[in-house]
C-alpha cells in the first residue's frame, strides 16, 4: 500500500522545510495530493497538486514537478504549504497563540478527477512555532505588554 514519508517525520517548526514523498505507488501512476489545516478559528484551508510517480512508483516533490490543474504546478517541494487557501472568500490564515502548532493534514488520492478518487495514503504533521523548552514570559510594566521567549 503507497504511504507518505516526511522529513522531518511527525513535527517541524513553522519556517523549516518539509520534504514530502510517496512511496509504493504504481509505476507512472497519477495522484492528487491534497494539504489541508484547520486555524484558531476553525477555518479550513486547503491545498491540491496533480503527480505522476517515477518509473520506480516513487514520488519525491523535491524532484517531481506538479501538473497543471491544482493550487500551482511545475518544481515546488514546498508548494502545498504556501498554496494554502480559505475555503471561504477573503479569509486570512493568522496564528495568534504560537504555543500550539497547525495541525496539518496530508492525503494522497488516486487518479486526477473532481471529485478526487480513492484515498490512498494519509499522514499528520505538526507545524510548530516554538522550538521544544522556549520559555514564554508575559512583560508588564507600566503601559508596556509584552511576551518574552527564552531559547532553552
Amino acid at each position: 500500500a503507497p504511504s507518505i514519508r516526511l522529513s522531518p517525520a511527525a513535527r517541524s517548526l513553522f519556517d523549516e522545510p518539509l520534504a514530502i514523498a510517496v512511496r509504493d505507488l504504481g509505476p507512472r501512476q497519477r495522484v492528487t495530493l491534497r494539504t489541508s489545516l484547520r486555524d484558531e478559528t476553525g477555518e479550513l484551508f486547503q491545498a491540491s497538486a496533480r503527480y505522476q510517480a517515477g518509473d520506480d512508483g516513487e514520488l519525491d516533490l523535491a524532484r517531481c514537478p506538479a501538473l497543471p490543474g491544482g493550487s500551482f504546478s511545475g518544481l515546488e517541494p514546498m508548494g502545498l504549504l504556501w498554496a494554502l487557501q480559505p475555503q471561504k472568500p477573503f479569509r486570512r490564515l493568522v496564528k495568534r497563540d504560537v504555543q500550539s502548532p497547525f495541525l496539518l493534514q496530508l492525503e494522497v488520492f488516486e487518479g486526477h478527477g473532481e471529485p478526487p478518487g480513492r484515498l490512498l495514503a494519509q499522514a499528520q504533521h505538526e507545524r510548530a512555532f516554538l522550538r521544544d523548552g522556549v520559555r514564554r514570559v508575559p512583560v508588564r510594566d507600566g503601559r508596556i505588554r509584552a511576551t518574552l521567549f527564552l531559547p532553552p
